[in-house]
C-alpha cells in the first residue's frame, strides 16, 4: 500500500481499541518466566554446547602468537575457534568493528576466540587457559587530544556534515546579545538488562540463529554476507528482547561465534557475551564536544545560531549527530552547523537511545537557557519567541504538526512554572537548595516501509506475523490492537508472531519509528484482507463494516470467521511512502520540567518531581507510551547524574565495563514522574496519524536538570555528568 498523501477517516478512527490504554498482552509470559530469550531452551537446538569469548587484552596491535594447547586439553573442550580457523569472514552492511579480530587488533575487548564446551563453567575455565601474546602498538584514545585533527565525515543523503544559511559569521558579531559557550558529554553505555546473546543451529548449509536482535532484516542479511551464505539459508528468531536501546540493532560477536562455534562443534551453540565485553566489544555512545553560539536582539528574536560537534570513532565509523536538533528546533536567519570526526581506537561508537538528539539536547538547551538569563527573559518564553512553523533551512518545507510552543505553556502551567525564582539560589527549604528547570524535547520522525501477513481462521480469530521486534516497547499490544480495530474483533481474538526472518520485513525496532510504521503494514496488511473476506462473502468491500467479531453491508451481516469457513485467508502488504518526507518535515515535540533540590553543605542532589508534556500524533497505546516516556527520563537523569564511561586513555578502554561500575540510576533516585499527551493526530505521518515517542522521552531531560542545578545554586555546569565534585568547590556559603 502507497501512503503518499494525507490519511481521512479509516477503520483506525474508530478508536475502539487503538488509543486506549491497555496493558501488555506479552506481560504474562515474562513475568510467569515462559517467555523465550535467545540463550534459553528451544525445542529446534537440543543438547546444545556452550562458547565463551575470548577478548583482546589490548586495545591497538597484533596478536604475535596464540596457544590454544592448554585450553584444547581442558575438560569438556569441543573446539575452539579463532580467526586461524574460522574460514573467510565477509563484512555486513552494518558493522564498523571487525567481529572476530586476528592477527590485527582493533580495539579493547574485540573477540579473538571463542571457547566450545560441554558445560558454561568448561567453557569459561579453559577460555583463561588460552595464551596470547600480542605486540601493542600507540593509539588515540582522547577525544581532545584528536580534536585538532578531526575531518569532515562524509554525508549521507540529506544528512551532511555541514549546513549553512545566510551569513553566520557577520550576524553572531553584530548581535547585541552573545553566547559562546562549549559542552562535553561523555561516552555512554547501554546497559541494558539482557546480555547480547545467541545460540545457533545448523543443518547442513542452514543456519538458524536465536539472537537478541532489533533489526531483524539487516541482521540477517549480514549474518549472510559475514559467513558467506545465501541469505535465504539464514533464519533469524528474536521473538523478546530484554533491552536494546539501539545496542541490538547491528550484528554482532555473539552471533557470528556462535554460528562459528557450531560449525566447528557440529552441534548447536549457546554464546552470551560476558557483562564487561558489552561495554568494551559492543557499541556505545560516543563522548562529545560541542560549541555553540548563540546571537539574538534585544527582544529576544535569534538573529545568527551555530552548533558545532566533535566526536570520534573507528576508522569507517560515523559521527555522533549532535547538531542535528539545532538544524530544525529554532528559528533564525542565519545559521551554521558543523560535525567533524576524530579517529579512534576505543570500541566502535554507534546508535543509543536519540542518537544525535540526546547528547545535542544536553548542550543546546542549556545554552538556550543561558541566552535567556542573558536577556533577561523567562526560559519558556524565550523558547517560544524562536518558535517556527517551517524547517528554517529549507522555510519552503513546513512541519506536518508542531505544537512545541503548546507543550511548554501547558507544561508551565502544569508545573507550576511561575512559582520558580528567576534569580538562581533564593528558593530554600531547610538545608536544601530548591530549583526549577525546564528544556525543549525535540526528535525527528521517521518513516519506513513495512510489512505484516495477517491470517483469518474459521474461528474468526486474526494471525499476525511480521519481523517486528518487541524490546520491552510494548510492540506485540499495539500490533495486537491494530489487527484488533482492523479486523472488529477484541484483543482476545488476536495472536500475534515476531521477530522471526521468514515473517514479512517490517521497520523494526529503533530510532523511534518501531510503532508508527510496523502498525501501519499491519494496518495495509488487514485492508488487504477486508477485501478479501468482503469478496468471499459476497459483500461490497467499499462499505463493509468490520465490528464485534460481525461484517455488515447494507442490511447483511455474517460472522467474520465464515470468510474462512473452508479454509484460512491470508493477505500480505507493506506500507510505503512515497515523497511524503521530502514534502513536510515530520518530526515530534515536548517539554521536561524538573524540580529539585541541593544539599548545601553536600551538594547531594535530590530531584523532587519530573513532568514530561509530548506531542506525538496519536498515542496508540497511553499506557506503554507513559512507560517508555518515563524510562526515558530515567535515562536522562542518569545522563545528567552518573552515566560515564570512564577512557583509561594510556591502555584504551572502558575502565568500568560493568553494572557495579557504570552507574545508573535506581529507583530512590526517581521521584514520581508526570506525563502529559497532547490530543493529536499527526494525518500525514501514516494512516496511524500516529508518530514515535520513545526517544522524544530523553531528549530534553538532561539539560533540564542541569538548568534545575544552575537555578538551585547558581552554578553552571557544562560537562555532564554533573557530578558533585563539580559543584563543592562552588556551593553557596552553608
Amino acid at each position: 500500500m502507497k501512503f503518499d498523501t494525507p490519511a481521512t477517516t479509516n477503520p483506525i478512527d474508530q478508536l475502539k481499541v487503538i488509543g486506549h490504554a491497555t496493558s501488555r498482552i506479552d506481560g504474562p509470559l515474562k513475568t510467569t518466566g515462559r517467555a523465550t530469550y535467545a540463550y534459553e531452551w528451544h525445542d529446534r537446538a537440543t543438547n546444545p554446547a556452550y562458547g565463551y569469548i575470548v577478548g583482546s587484552a589490548i586495545a591497538k596491535g597484533r596478536i604475535a602468537s596464540m596457544d590454544l594447547s592448554r585450553a584444547k586439553a581442558a575438560p569438556g573442550v569441543i573446539a575452539i575457534v579463532t580467526s586461524e580457523n574460522a574460514g573467510k569472514l565477509g563484512k555486513g552492511n552494518y558493522n564498523t568493528a571487525k567481529l572476530l579480530g586476528g592477527p590485527e587488533i582493533d580495539h579493547y575487548h574485540q573477540a579473538v576466540a571463542v571457547v566450545v564446551a560441554e558445560t558454561f563453567e568448561q567453557a569459561r575455565s579453559a577460555a583463561q587457559l588460552v595464551k596470547v601474546d600480542y605486540t601493542a602498538t600507540k593509539g588515540s584514545f582522547d577525544l581532545w587530544a584528536g580534536r585538532d585533527g578531526a575531518a569532515k565525515p562524509p554525508g549521507r543523503g540529506d544528512n551532511q556534515p555541514d549546513t549553512t544559511v545566510g551569513d553566520f559569521s557577520g550576524a553572531f558579531a553584530s548581535a547585541p546579545v552573545q553566547l559562546d559557550a562549549t559542552y562535553t558529554t561523555p561516552d555512554q553505555a547501554h546497559a541494558m538488562m539482557e546480555p547480547h546473546a545467541s545460540m545457533a543451529a545448523w543443518e547442513g548449509d542452514k543456519l538458524t540463529l536465536w539472537t537478541s536482535n532489533q533489526m531483524i532484516a539487516w541482521t540477517t542479511g549480514d549474518v549472510a554476507k559475514t559467513l558467506g551464505l545465501p541469505k535465504e539459508n539464514v533464519r533469524l528468531i528474536s521473538p523478546f528482547i530484554g533491552g536494546g536501546f539501539g545496542g541490538k540493532l547491528f550484528l554482532r560477536a555473539d552471533a557470528v561465534l556462535a554460528a562459528l562455534g557450531a560449525r566447528a562443534a557440529n552441534r548447536p551453540v549457546k554464546v552470551a557475551m560476558q557483562r564487561p565485553l558489552m561495554f568494551n566489544n559492543t557499541t556505545h555512545r560516543p563522548a562529545t564536544i560541542q560549541r555553540i553560539r548563540i546571537g539574538a536582539n534585544r527582544d529576544g528574536k535569534i538573529t545568527a545560531i551555530g552548533h558545532e560537534s566533535w566526536s570520534g570513532n573507528l576508522p569507517e565509523g560515523r559521527p555522533e549527530t549532535a547538531v542535528n536538533q539545532t538544524r530544525l528546533l529554532y528559528a533564525g536567519e542565519n545559521r551554521m552547523t558543523a560535525m567533524r570526526l576524530a579517529m579512534l581506537d576505543l570500541p566502535e561508537g554507534n546508535a543509543m537511545r536519540a542518537p544525535g538528539e540526546a547528547p545535542g539536547m544536553m548542550a543546546l538547551e542549556i545554552a538556550m537557557d543561558e541566552m535567556a538569563e542573558r536577556l533577561g527573559i523567562d526560559p519558556v518564553e524565550f523558547r517560544a519567541r524562536n518558535d517556527t512553523q517551517v524547517d528554517p533551512e529549507h522555510p519552503n518545507r513546513p512541519f506536518s504538526q508542531r505544537q512545541l510552543v503548546e507543550c511548554m505553556r501547558i507544561g508551565a502551567e502544569r508545573f507550576g512554572w511561575s512559582k520558580r525564582h528567576a534569580e538562581p539560589g533564593k528558593q530554600r527549604d531547610g538545608r536544601w537548595l530548591v530549583g526549577m528547570g525546564v528544556a525543549a524535547a525535540f526528535r525527528n520522525n521517521l518513516l519506513m516501509k513495512s510489512g505484516a501477513r495477517v491470517r483469518l481462521d474459521g474461528q474468526g480469530r486474526v494471525t499476525v506475523e511480521t519481523d517486528m521486534t518487541d524490546i520491552g516497547t510494548g510492540s506485540y499490544t499495539i500490533i495486537a490492537q491494530t489487527a484488533a480495530e482492523m479486523m472488529g474483533v477484541p484483543l482476545e481474538k488476536v495472536v500475534v508472531r515476531l521477530g522471526d526472518s521468514s515473517f514479512p520485513v517490517s521497520a523494526g525496532s529503533g530510532g523511534q519509528f518501531g510503532a508508527n510504521n510496523s502498525t501501519s503494514g499491519v494496518y495495509a496488511a488487514c485492508v488487504k484482507l477486508r477485501e478479501a473476506v468482503a469478496q468471499k462473502l459476497g459483500f461490497n468491500s467499499a462499505d463493509a463494516a468490520f465490528v464485534d467479531g460481525q461484517v455488515s453491508s447494507g442490511n447483511r451481516s455474517a460472522p467474520l470467521g465464515q470468510a474462512a469457513s473452508d479454509g484460512e485467508l491470508t493477505a500480505e502488504d507493506s506500507i510505503e511512502y512515497g515523497d511524503l518526507a521530502k514534502t513536510h518535515q515530520q518530526s515530534t515535540f515536548g517539554a521536561h520540567f524538573v524540580e529539585l533540590g541541593v544539599d548545601v553543605a553536600t551538594a547531594e542532589i535530590r530531584i523532587r518531581r519530573m513532568l514530561a508534556v509530548c506531542a506525538a500524533g496519536r498515542i496508540l497505546n497511553p499506557k506503554t507510551a507513559r512507560s517508555q516516556v518515563i524510562g526515558a527520563m530515567t535515562m536522562g537523569v542518569g545522563a545528567a547524574l552518573m552515566e560515564e564511561l570512564a577512557v583509561d586513555k594510556r591502555s584504551g578502554f572502558f575502565v568500568n565495563h560493568d553494572l557495579a561500575g557504570y552507574e545508573v540510576p535506581v529507583h530512590a533516585d526517581i521521584p514520581h514522574q508526570d506525563t502529559i499527551f497532547l490530543d493529536e493526530t499527526d494525518p500525514m505521518s501514516s494512516p496511524m496519524k500516529a508518530k514515535g515517542i520513545a526517544e522524544l522521552g530523553i531528549c530534553g531531560v538532561a539539560a533540564a536538570l542541569a538548568n534545575a542545578i544552575y537555578n538551585a545554586t547558581g552554578i553552571r555546569v557544562r560537562d555532564y555528568p554533573i557530578t558533585l565534585d563539580k559543584l563543592l568547590d562552588h556551593m553557596p556559603d552553608a
